[in-house]
């Protein structure tokens, strides 16, 4: 603890696993010669940078709770897992993690500088072509312009600012995507190209009807969906305005779809189906 140099590390060029957290460390360079280093945790150090020499047989790393702002110098080809959490919420006091504000009168806190990313910046297809596991919660991102990594398969994007999805016909491998707590309104963005996601969260966001909701339809393997404290989630029948929409849902929120439920969202949506196919007749009819 309390580690500001590691250049005694230099010589155990055979480590493969390797925990620096809680230190006070500003610079990585010295693992370059690491070069059988598999995995590597350096959660909360000083670090305002990820860039490191390129580890040939590096997989997982963790820069949690550093002062990281891009992904510049992240090219290690095999890395399957990378971890850059930012401010998730947790209050910190010595080893302990806090959630509950009625605890502090009890602590003494000393507040971290956390990640604070806003783009993907230096996230590069060409050299992170392994990359599956990419944790970015508790960042600054407003957008996921530029976060296609072509065999991706889970994106953790809670507590960032995110209003805008773009470029998400590129997660053709994307299986879990976990989007709570941004200020998304609109749901425009999802490609039928998203043929593997299966886990879609989008809790405590700020969508507001069902027609946005709608717009999910196009990915043909989603499986589980939260939509829980968002304002359309207010409306009455909720569920079952839901799963008349995305019928194909087996879990809505943390609950089961059940069979009887089921059943009545489709009788709803045999209904809106009969009143659109009549309303595009009778405008059909005013036209001739």
């Amino acid at each position: 603890r309390g580690l500001t140099d590691i250049s005694l590390l230099e010589r155990f060029i055979h480590l493969r696993y390797v925990d620096l957290s809680k230190n006070k460390l500003k610079d990585l360079a010295p693992l370059s010669s690491l070069t059988q280093l598999l995995w590597l945790k350096v959660d909360r150090n000083w670090l305002t940078s990820a860039s490191m020499q390129e580890l040939p047989y590096l997989q997982v790393i963790s820069f949690d709770r550093n002062r990281i702002v891009d992904f510049e110098g992240i090219t290690h080809p095999l890395l399957t897992n990378l971890s850059l959490k930012g401010d998730t919420g947790y209050l910190c006091c010595g080893d302990t993690l806090l959630e509950r504000w009625d605890s502090l009168s009890c602590f003494f806190f000393l507040w971290h500088s956390e990640n604070q990313i806003e783009t993907a910046l230096g996230l590069s297809q060409e050299q992170l072509f392994s990359l599956q596991v990419l944790e970015l919660r508790g960042n600054k991102m407003q957008t996921t312009a530029g976060l296609g990594i072509s065999k991706l398969k889970k994106l953790y994007l809670a507590k960032n600012a995110i209003c805008s999805l773009e470029g998400l016909e590129e997660f053709e491998q994307l299986e879990t995507l976990h989007l709570r707590d941004n200020k998304l309104e609109a749901l425009d963005g999802f490609s039928d190209s998203m043929k593997c996601l299966q886990y879609l969260n989008l809790r405590s966001n700020g969508i507001k009807s069902f027609q946005e909701v709608a717009k999910l339809e196009v990915l043909p393997m989603l499986q589980a969906l939260v939509l829980m404290d968002n304002p359309c989630a207010e409306e009455r029948d909720y569920r079952l305005e839901v799963l008349s929409r995305l019928p194909q849902l087996q879990r809505l929120d943390k609950e089961s779809v059940e069979e009887e439920e089921r059943e009545e969202a489709e009788t709803i949506r045999q209904t809106r189906r009969q009143k659109e196919q009549v309303r595009t007749t009778q405008c059909r009819d005013q036209k001739e």
